[in-house]
């Protein structure tokens, strides 16, 4: 699978998975600049391909008091600064059509968010900027059902689709994954497993989300061992006091382990 599309994305011919990684919301400079920073020198040594994600607003909240940022202006302009930093591609969710456009000048990847991805005018409000567009899956979507948001893409002239499984719902308070799904979607578009979110407890009661970050490596093991093209993990210095998602991030003081297991592992499938 070809990452050339993208600007700055280095270790194309490593053989290995690739990274979306970063915080679930940008919180403020300092905080991206230090994640980012550290991913980096681990991906850079352990030779992952690797895209920073962050959200540059959050849309999607249970409760009116939750948080949305910090200003979208100014948490895109923390984006570009972190991508021209360190030299690296940048990706962050949209939710409205007038985010395409504004978001776009900014970073090199537009997500769709699992609950928007079948909104027919952002999805092609997105793929018309030119960029790459990375596809959530929605939990209550088939991985099959998952070849028309792509075609939405790729008939408004984009070719440049990933799809990203972030789990399907399961009752009303947890998530599944079913890797049966990722060799379906590799049909349609590169596919991403996005382990943080799959591992989500979504609690309506409370208004706040849990998550099982105990399980992280888990999935993402059952990822790779599937064959799957990249993987997506939100991850913090402290996930305790990640203003969005952080009952299911990984602590960034594990990353490096987690990912350099993931690479061995990679290297035996890509040899099995």
């Amino acid at each position: 699978m070809s990452l050339s599309n993208l600007p700055n994305i280095k270790h194309t011919q490593s053989g290995q998975f690739f990274l979306l990684a970063g915080p679930c919301a940008i919180e403020g400079e300092e905080m991206a600049l230090r994640i980012a920073e550290r991913v980096v020198k681990i991906t850079d040594r352990l030779e992952i391909p690797y895209v920073f994600k962050g959200s540059f607003k959050k849309a999607n909240r249970s409760r009116i008091d939750s948080f949305t940022g910090i200003g979208d202006e100014r948490a895109l302009k923390i984006l570009e600064k972190v991508g021209k930093t360190f030299d690296i591609p940048t990706v962050t969710d949209i939710h409205e059509i007038s985010d395409a456009q504004m978001a776009a000048a900014y970073v090199d990847v537009l997500q769709i968010p699992a609950f928007l991805v079948r909104q027919t005018d952002l999805v092609v409000a997105a793929a018309e900027t030119g960029k790459v567009i990375n596809l959530k899956k929605g939990q209550f979507m088939s991985p099959e059902s998952m070849q028309y948001a792509v075609r939405k893409v790729k008939d408004s002239g984009n070719e440049n689709a990933w799809i990203t499984d972030r789990g399907t719902m399961f009752g009303y308070q947890d998530m599944v994954v079913d890797f049966r799904g990722i060799p379906t979607m590799q049909q349609f578009a590169p596919t991403v497993l996005d382990v943080t979110h799959s591992l989500q407890q979504p609690n309506q009661s409370s208004g706040v989300t849990g998550g099982r970050p105990d399980k992280i490596e888990t999935i993402a093991r059952a990822g790779i061992a599937t064959g799957v093209d990249g993987l997506f993990i939100e991850t913090h210095f402290d996930p305790s006091q990640a203003k969005s998602d952080g009952a299911n991030m990984l602590a960034l003081e594990y990353l490096e382990g987690v990912l350099s297991r993931l690479t061995k592992l990679r290297s035996v499938v890509n040899n099995f």
